[in-house]
């Protein structure tokens, strides 16, 4: 894969304007979009058909959480949409897993489309140890992080979401996953304002084992975004 396609851009923004804006400047410079749930909520499935036809790949992330038979008509209309990259949290225990990678499947081969990658979302990377402790989960983010791992891997997804800290062990648990990564900031890069606890720079990122790293405001908020994106694939190359 090259460098430029393990870059995925999160279009962290609600307005379409610039979203579609950010898009036509990336494609054919990245390997995908990210889709949150501001973008989404703000404008729906009829702006992710609009970036698709940039010819883009879509990075779904609007971390399904809910009962299996909800999460997975959630996921069956995702890949309908022609999503690449869909996600949902792991704490949402197997059935669920289950239910959002079997719905996806079978929408997306009624419409003759390949499906989503359902991708299992571990520990965000805005907690830390203590922030586990309130919401009643003990131990690092790292055990944590196995632990939702191996449930994701049993469950049928295809891959793994977790912090640039817990690369090498979600691999060790999970060979064969689809490894995905937010919390990247290029080597220089101070984030004003950031909430990411647990961050990476690209090369170190992809070296330990990444497949895809998530990059938002190091790329939308340049000056040149094509240009910070291209920034960022030579910083991977270099690290290689």
């Amino acid at each position: 894969m090259r460098a430029a396609e393990r870059i995925l851009v999160a279009l962290d923004t609600p307005d379409e304007d610039r979203a579609l804006g950010l898009a036509h400047a990336l494609a054919g410079r990245v390997g995908g979009v990210k889709v949150g749930l501001e973008l989404f909520s703000a404008h729906g499935p009829g702006l992710v058909r609009k970036i698709s036809g940039t010819g883009l790949a879509v990075f779904l992330d609007l971390k399904l959480h809910d009962i299996p038979n909800t999460a997975g008509g959630a996921a069956a209309a995702a890949a309908r949409l022609g999503a690449a990259w869909l996600t949902v949290h792991a704490l949402g225990g197997d059935a669920m897993i289950r239910r959002a990678v079997e719905a996806a499947c079978a929408a997306a081969a009624a419409e003759g489309r390949t499906a989503p990658i359902v991708l299992a979302v571990t520990v965000l990377t805005s907690h830390d140890e203590a922030d586990l402790r309130r919401i009643g989960l003990e131990g690092s983010c790292e055990s944590a992080a196995v632990r939702l791992t191996r449930l994701a891997r049993d469950a049928g997804a295809g891959g793994i979401v977790c912090s640039p800290r817990e690369i090498a062990a979600v691999r060790a648990a999970f060979p064969s996953a689809t490894v995905v990564v937010p919390g990247i900031r290029p080597a220089g890069d101070t984030a004003a304002g950031d909430d990411q606890n647990r961050a990476a720079t690209p090369g170190r990122a992809v070296a330990d084992g990444a497949d895809r790293i998530v990059v938002g405001r190091p790329v939308t908020g340049a000056p040149d975004p094509a240009a910070a994106a291209d920034a960022i694939a030579r910083e991977i190359e270099e690290a290689s």
